[in-house]
């Protein structure tokens, strides 16, 4: 009867201490910052329980004699609390790049440990940075930083009253495993965030759109990009990059397609010969070079030229200068606008009647931008975003690999 009695007490005991450390969660949220306009949300012990799942599905895993994973092994043992919740958010008026996350300080020693290991140098009193993050430890805790612009401008905390509601986690996150949230003055919006298999998607609270057969019809086209969206969207889209140029512009409706290939870019250098006289040298570099054509409709033509003008746009060749990839040709018709590579335009896909930005990965994008040479880049297939009246979704599709997303 007593080794009954011991095996239920240890039975309880076992089953509080796993609902404790996988199940029970500390809600509050201490360090958002009243002038944030993006959050972005990590259930961390939702996180825990899925790679967990994921592990034991996956006998194979077990076994492997790989290198182990010192950033894990790092953050776990680096004098950090990690939050139950973990929250990194954006601030107002700031770049798009700058994204910030703070973290209380258990143990100074094995933090500073820590960031020597991480290779991060001393910047200034109590600021590190290494090729990607800085770090301001300011007391008992640290802000890390895509950017160290705006430590300074890191506003106080909202008050745990927000909206006439509890500040907690249950704000911002429903039933995903993380969440994105954009907060403005008259309300926020919440985005669900979904780790499956071989997939990242990004969607808002009742969700009904399927774009699955869209997604597909889309991935059978050749061109590396598409994109098709409305007035409303172009808004959307355009005030990110503190731009409207659907009020300003009236433009109603944008269709883009564009291809990359390498091309041979001659390059023109001087020099002298044996008796000083000046000489031509002419070499070649391959580059890789966009191939676009891009159909803006607009109601009045002539008003969205002007508009490019006053902001500077068209040049006196009629070229577009307001997105980097040169050379093109601007020109307009009764109710349109069209821009076009002048190398070799971009053939536009067949019309969808539907809003969507779909970017196939090329390995050409790896050899122009130096800052996608990370695996985790390289792996993706595809990235879409659909809109159908008030559903939003996001998808980025990874390439299908022997273990999901959570084990790699």
């Amino acid at each position: 009867m007593k080794k009954k009695y011991i095996a239920l007490i240890i039975t309880i005991l076992l089953s509080v201490g796993v609902y404790f450390m996988f199940f029970h969660k500390d809600k509050s949220l201490k360090y958002i910052p009243k002038n944030a306009d993006v959050v972005v949300m990590v259930d961390v012990k939702k996180a825990t329980r899925q790679y967990i799942s994921s592990f034991l599905m996956h006998p194979s895993k077990w076994f492997e004699e790989g290198e182990k994973n010192d950033m894990k092994i790092s953050i776990s043992d680096s004098g950090l609390k990690i939050p139950d919740f973990l929250q990194i958010f954006h601030l107002k008026n700031t770049k798009i790049s700058e994204w910030y996350t703070i973290f209380e300080i258990n143990n100074k020693a094995k933090f500073s440990t820590f960031l020597k290991e991480r290779k991060f140098i001393s910047d200034g009193k109590d600021l590190f940075k290494n090729n990607q993050l800085f770090i301001k430890i300011e007391g008992g805790k640290c802000i890390v930083g895509t950017s160290d612009l705006n430590f300074k401008n890191i506003g106080k905390p909202f008050s745990q009253n927000f909206r006439n509601k509890v500040l907690n986690a249950d704000s911002f996150m429903n039933d995903g495993l993380g969440s994105v949230s954009f907060i403005s003055e008259l309300r926020t919006q919440n985005f669900s965030i979904y780790l499956k298999d071989d997939e990242i998607e990004i969607k808002n609270e009742q969700n009904s759109a399927d774009f699955e057969s869209l997604i597909s019809d889309l991935n059978k086209e050749t061109q590396f990009l598409n994109v098709e969206l409305n007035s409303e969207n172009i808004k959307k889209i355009s005030s990110i990059f503190k731009e409207n140029i659907t009020d300003s512009a009236s433009v109603s409706h944008l269709k883009m397609s564009a291809n990359l290939s390498e091309v041979n870019d001659k390059i023109i250098s001087y020099g002298y010969d044996d008796n000083f006289n000046e000489i031509e040298k002419i070499s070649y570099q391959k580059i890789v070079q966009p191939n676009y054509e891009i159909l803006l409709q607009t109601s009045n033509p002539d008003k969205t030229w002007n508009y490019f003008q006053q902001k500077k746009w068209i040049n006196a060749q009629n070229q577009f200068i307001a997105i980097p990839f040169q050379p093109n040709l601007i020109s307009k018709s009764k109710n349109q606008l069209s821009i076009k590579s002048t190398q070799k335009a971009g053939k536009l896909s067949e019309t969808k009647n539907q809003n969507y930005i779909f970017i196939k990965n090329s390995p050409l994008l790896f050899s122009s931008f130096k800052n996608l040479s990370n695996p985790i880049f390289k792996d993706v297939e595809y990235l879409f975003y659909g809109n159908k009246n008030l559903d939003y979704t996001v998808k980025i599709k990874f390439k299908k690999e022997k273990y999901p997303l959570i084990l790699r």
